[in-house]
């Protein structure tokens, strides 16, 4: 069933829409892990000097912080976007966000104004997180409201590229940078060239997205007087729907989330930080793995369309669990540099982990590794990039399987809670809990029994309670 003619976008068709959607929301991404792409050199620039693996913890730390409190950005906003508009919602968090990354290209560091540097890092990153929960939902849940039910698998997979996208973005924009200067002002000044450039990005996202008009189905609801008045209570005030919250969370959001970060966060600090990858070099390989594996976001949206968001997305996890330890085998290997196990010694003073990989010498005992001299940077970019096909299959149907799951008057508010825990607190701690376990065992694939663990998970709670929702007719709900 196609949405009514009258509820037809009058100004723009389905493809603006998603343009000016997709737009603002790869912004929003790349302002976000703009943060964590430049995890390997900023780490000693916010945090004490004396100890590279603690500062770099200490910062992924930061980073996950993030992440923990986008839940709480996507209830304040999910009620707004409920109660006032979804366009409404994600303009407040567009120029948040962007007001936030742009802070932090300004913010003095470490060896300037001392601890303060990363107690307002931290502050930046809670303004960075509250706005990205807000943000996803308001711009997934525009779209699928603008489209034909039987293609929105399709449509909405133009909303779900925008976050490879916009870490591919930022990787890009970083890997520019660094070619116009030496690694010295790179690391002195250059680095917060990449965060000043999301003043330019958001002011043309904020001139598009005002020229879009409210999404049809909220207006006829608004107009109507179906929409609800306590997005909060009526999401969260009855059983059914936390049924449908908990089942969505851990039986899809869960392991996505973790198949998500595992596949293009996890890889690039494991290349940099375990297998001693030159920065450049594993920034490179990561955004020609993402470049390679992004039309497949809409490839598996479309066939989602067609078989069901719930079989490709169940997949998705199952192929991540049998995956990972083979990948990650052979990632090491490729990186030339025969890592055979992790030194996790402990700094006497402050007791913080050493991370520190090994390597076997000529009489057979074992040294620290220096930097990876001759990584195979074709293997290493196709194991990576086995890994975002995973992310595509779990990532690519599930904003539709989302906004099929809840009812409109209270969509926003219900889909963005159990998508941004799962992303964001077991999605987004994944690198932090990752690299720790390598330091604190010594194994430097003790990292991937966590997703594995998650993944199967959901894997098994969704192959048994999870709903198919391909046939969900959102549009009937505003005939009746």
């Amino acid at each position: 069933m196609n949405p009514p003619a009258t509820f037809r976008p009058r100004d723009y068709g389905i493809w603006q829409v998603i343009g000016a959607s997709a737009a603002g929301t790869m912004i929003e991404w790349y302002d976000f892990y703009i943060f964590g792409s430049l995890a390997a050199v900023l780490s000693p620039q916010f945090y004490p000097p004396g100890n590279d693996t603690f500062a770099l913890i200490a910062y992924l730390s930061t980073f996950a912080v993030g992440f923990l409190v986008r839940p709480f950005g996507a209830l304040f906003f999910g009620r707004i976007g409920d109660l006032i508009g979804r366009k409404y919602a994600f303009l407040v968090t567009l120029l948040i966000m962007g007001g936030a990354t742009a802070a932090i290209g300004c913010l003095p560091t470490y060896k300037t104004i001392g601890m303060l540097a990363p107690i307002l890092l931290i502050f930046i990153r809670v303004l960075q997180g509250l706005a990205l929960g807000g943000e996803y939902g308001g711009a997934a849940i525009y779209v699928a409201e603008h489209v034909p039910d039987e293609k929105r698998g399709f449509y909405t997979s133009f909303i779900q590229i925008t976050a490879t996208l916009g870490l591919f973005m930022s990787l890009a924009v970083i890997l520019i940078v660094q070619q116009m200067m030496t690694k010295e002002e790179f690391a002195w000044w250059g680095w917060r060239v990449p965060f000043l450039i999301s003043i330019l990005l958001v002011i043309v996202s904020l001139y598009v997205r005002l020229k879009m008009k409210e999404s049809p189905l909220f207006s006829h609801l608004k107009t109507t007087g179906k929409s609800s008045t306590a997005p909060l209570q009526d999401s969260f005030g009855n059983k059914r729907n936390w049924k449908v919250i908990l089942i969505a969370l851990f039986g899809a959001t869960a392991g996505q989330g973790v198949v998500w970060y595992t596949g293009q966060f996890y890889a690039l600090f494991y290349l940099q930080s375990v297998l001693k990858v030159n920065v450049k070099t594993a920034n490179l390989v990561v955004a020609g793995a993402l470049l390679l594996a992004m039309p497949l976001f809409v490839f598996f949206g479309w066939l989602s369309d067609k078989i069901g968001r719930k079989k490709i997305m169940m997949a998705g996890c199952l192929a991540a669990v049998i995956g990972y330890l083979p990948i990650y085998h052979a990632m090491e290997k490729a990186a030339g540099n025969n890592v055979v196990s992790v030194s996790s010694s402990r700094n006497p003073i402050t007791g913080a982990i050493a991370l520190a990989p090994m390597t076997v010498d000529a009489s057979g005992g074992l040294v620290t590794a220096a930097e990876a001299t001759d990584p195979n940077l074709v293997a290493l970019t196709l194991l990576v990039f086995l890994q975002v096909v995973f992310v595509t299959m779990v990532y690519g149907p599930i904003a539709a399987y989302l906004v099929e799951a809840f009812p409109a008057k209270i969509r926003y508010t219900s889909l963005s809670l159990p998508y941004h825990i799962g992303n964001g607190v077991f999605g987004g701690l994944l690198p932090l809990i990752g690299l720790s376990l390598c330091a604190a065992t010594g194994n430097i694939y003790a990292g991937l029994y966590y997703p594995m663990a998650v993944a199967g998970l959901t894997f098994i709670v969704g192959s048994i309670f999870l709903k198919e929702t391909r046939h969900v007719r959102i549009w009937e709900e505003v005939e009746k």
